[in-house]
This record gives C-alpha cells, structure tokens and sequence, in this order.
C-alpha cells in the first residue's frame, strides 16, 4: 500500500502517541517482560558438570549459567572437547547455555593474580563457542573490591585490556561485587566500554547495607547486563528481599539486560533442590509477569 504525504504524517503522529502511553515492549507487540529464567550450575549442585542441564530441565527452566572451570581442572570450558559436551548437553535437554560465569575468581583474585589475566580473555572466546552474551566475573572473598582502590585501579587497567576483545565479538563482561552504585560506575567509566557493565545482585546490595531500590535506580537501566535471584538460605519470597517493589520499579526502568535472570541460592538448609528450584521459578513467573 502506498501512503501519500498526509496519511504519512497521521500515521506518524499516531505511533509517536502510543510510544509515549505504553511500554516499548507493547509497542513491537511482545509479551511484557522478555527476560528468561535460568539457574546457576553451582547452585543446581552440579558446578562444572554438563548434568546441569538435565536437573534444570526437570525443574522447568529456560537455561542454565554455567561456571568456566576452577584452578584444578584448568578453567576446563576452554577445552573444545569439552564445550560440545556442553553443547550436546543443551541440545538433548532442550535446556539453553544462559550464561558463562568465572566463580574461581574469587579465590584466585583478578584484582591481584596475573593467572586471571589468561583467564579472562579465554572467557569472551568460551563464550562465543557457546552462544552466550554475557560472562560474569566474581569480586568476593579475596577478590572484594571495597576499600580497595589499589586493587579497583588494576581491574579497571585490566578490563581494559579484554574489553576491546569482547566488545569485537558481542561479549559483555558483567561485574557482580558488594559495591555501590557509584563505585560500579566509577569502574564503567573508568574502563570506557559498552562491553562492562553491572551484574546485579540485589542480595548482595542489600548484605553489603545499601538501600536496593535507590541503589539500582542510580546505576541505571543501561549499566546492568543480567541479574541474580537469590535469599541466602530461603526460598524466593519467604526472605526478606521485597521483590514486588524491585519487578515494579525494574519495569518503570524498562529494564531487559541480557535477556535473562539467573535464581542463585534461594535453597532453605537440607531443603530438596529440585522442589526449592520449582517453587523459586513460580514465584519469578508470578512476580515477574510472565
């Protein structure tokens, strides 16, 4: 059909008007929320085990976020023979690789350990092999950035080194620690590449003593790659997060990230994980309006 001028501007008016009443995902005619439901293998207890795939399949989620690899087995997600086992995995299960993480970091702290270096440039090469967007990089026990300018000046000389690497290849390397948001983006500006960006925890923020809702809306919609989903030692809803306030106000924010949000944790002590993973996911679905 051709439009002549008139209908053209009417036309133009019309969707200018519905973009200002309604979310942008209602415009391009999607669900409400788009983000996908996944869970950490460490959490699943299978860490570095491709069986991952198969607990999560029972559980009924979307995807699984999988750790590289530990000092002993030599970050073993490096090893092609070893991805397409993953690989293999996922597709037999119907169960997609939501996410690539690096918990060894840890222990072995990028912010002082030259061995991470290597570490983490394989990583955006792992992750490519894989499919996945978005690799997270863990800052605690020894490796916690707070009150440690020392140790946030390295890793920001450090990320960019690899962020050129990753941002060449569509890879976004997710920072999760106990900072603040001011902290988070003073890191982001100080590295100067779309390819960091903030892994969110609200767990964690709230542990560390910060106001959550505050907190993230500083950071800001286009900061924050994926999130977490956890209450250390409870399920989903029966700890102490108020995750009715954060789906309100991370929807005002119009926050989608990497596509997906990983429950982590959320196990009641002695409690089964498959049954503790089941009722986690009802709540996400519920909260989160899927």
């Amino acid at each position: 059909m051709i439009m002549n001028r008139r209908e053209i501007i009417k036309r133009s008016a019309w969707l200018a008007f519905l973009a200002a009443i309604l979310p942008d995902q209602l415009i391009a005619g999607q669900s409400k929320s788009n983000i996908r439901i996944g869970a950490c293998d460490w959490s699943l207890g299978m860490n570095c085990d491709s069986r991952a795939f198969e607990v999560a399949r029972q559980i009924g989620l979307e995807g699984v976020q999988v750790n590289m690899g530990s000092l002993e087995n030599n970050m073993r997600l490096r090893d092609p023979v070893v991805q397409q086992q993953y690989l293999a995995a996922s597709k037999s299960s119907g169960i997609k690789i939501a996410g690539l993480a690096i918990g060894e970091l840890n222990t072995v702290p990028y912010k002082s350990d030259p061995r991470t270096d290597q570490w983490v440039w394989d990583s955006v090469d792992v992750a490519k092999a894989l499919g996945v967007k978005v690799i997270l990089l863990a800052f605690f026990y020894k490796n916690d950035l707070r009150k440690d300018e020392a140790g946030i000046k390295e890793v920001i000389r450090k990320l960019k080194m690899v962020a050129p690497k990753a941002e060449k290849m569509g890879i976004t390397l997710g920072i999760e620690s106990y900072l603040n948001a001011d902290e988070h983006l003073n890191i982001l500006q100080g590295v100067g590449s779309e390819s960091v960006k903030v892994y969110y925890d609200f767990r964690n923020t709230a542990d560390a003593g910060y106001d959550v809702i505050s907190d993230m809306q500083r950071l800001g919609r286009e900061s924050i790659c994926e999130l977490h989903m956890k209450e250390n030692g409870f399920l989903l809803g029966k700890g102490t997060m108020n995750w009715q306030k954060i789906a309100e106000v991370l929807s005002k924010m119009g926050y989608h990230g990497g596509g997906w949000m990983q429950i982590e944790g959320a196990t009641p002590k002695d409690a089964d994980i498959v049954a503790s993973y089941k009722s986690n996911l009802q709540f996400l679905k519920s909260s989160f309006h899927y």
